[in-house]
């Protein structure tokens, strides 16, 4: 089962006292446009929605067989033409929201790592 989003995390469009939409798992942005990341439910979802913040009949890519295993990403019309890196970026960002509740990108910095030799 995934997690629930974290009701204090910064990038939670529920944090600043709108509706509380149990869907929603978080946002995550590139230089131009913020997206929105939905669940299909509430316990053990299938699959996911991201779509465009401020629009969310804008859809931008679905990704489905989550409890399956068997993924399958269908891209939003107008999006399909973007860029293949852009691409992966979106559904890695999609994919750490959807599970964490944050983006890759809103991550803090990992401190320092020592390594033991025997």
């Amino acid at each position: 089962m995934s997690r629930p989003i974290v009701a204090h995390a910064p990038d939670n469009p529920n944090r600043e006292g709108r509706p509380v939409d149990p869907l929603v798992r978080g946002t995550f942005g590139d230089r131009h446009s913020r997206f929105i990341v939905r669940a299909s439910s509430e316990s053990a979802p299938d699959s996911f929605q991201v779509s465009v913040a401020n629009n969310p009949a804008d859809l931008v890519l679905i990704v489905s067989g989550l409890n399956s295993g068997h993924l399958h990403a269908t891209w939003g019309q107008g999006w399909r033409s973007f860029a293949p890196e852009w691409k992966v970026w979106c559904e890695d960002s999609a994919f750490a929201v959807f599970y964490n509740g944050r983006a890759i990108d809103n991550r803090p910095r990992p401190g320092q790592v020592k390594f033991c030799d025997g």
